[in-house]
């Protein structure tokens, strides 16, 4: 079962929860449609990796995201995590009108920084990706179209968040393919001040 750290422990996550399409400039970037109601898809427990790959039966491309765990029905941590997707397939799917559950899925589709505790400011909370040395992607609370208060609410409507899983809240602008050898470096600030921050080497 995956994993990710927490308070010096690891924490097993049942299930992880994606928002999507809730940057407007990525959702421009990828010439998709606003909207109108909160986007929401899963990753199961075994998406968890350590380990960043370029490629899975097709190139891979990143999105940065500011990430949280429930505890006792709340966010009671935050991190940042990659979410990996196959855009190629992604692209077939819509087109289709079919899920996709095959492109954002499959093993190693989502890595995590540590979670640390949190104490409720979300409008101090910022992101970036660093790739070999070049900013990427910076998010923060602010750009989102659907807040994080607004993201657990919605989902608490309609299924249950056990104890340790995790809210993927969204990717800024910036998102592209991984090239093997390539250095992630991914961190989470509060009010300026580094909280946490983690680095792979994509294979």
């Amino acid at each position: 079962m995956g994993s990710v750290k927490y308070l010096e422990q690891q924490v097993t996550p049942s299930k992880i929860v994606c928002v999507g399409r809730n940057y407007a400039e990525h959702i421009q970037e990828l010439n998709n449609e606003a909207p109108e109601e909160m986007v929401l898809f899963f990753k199961p427990n075994s998406a968890i990796s350590e380990t960043l790959l370029s490629s899975h039966q097709e190139p891979l491309h990143y999105e940065a995201e500011l990430c949280f765990m429930v505890k006792a029905g709340r966010f009671e941590a935050v991190g940042v995590g990659l979410d990996l997707t196959k855009r190629q397939l992604q692209s077939r799917l819509k087109g289709k009108g079919l899920p996709w559950e095959r492109a954002k899925s499959f093993d190693g589709a989502a890595l995590f920084s540590e979670f640390v505790p949190f104490d409720g400011d979300l409008d101090s909370l910022s992101f970036n990706l660093i790739v070999d040395a070049e900013v990427r992607q910076q998010g923060d609370v602010a750009l989102m179209l659907n807040r994080p208060e607004a993201m657990l609410v919605e989902i608490a409507s309609f299924m249950t968040l056990e104890e340790g899983d995790i809210v993927m809240t969204g990717t800024p602008k910036g998102v592209g393919q991984i090239a093997a050898g390539e250095q992630f470096t991914l961190s989470l600030y509060q009010k300026g001040q580094l909280l946490v921050s983690r680095s792979w080497i994509a294979e």
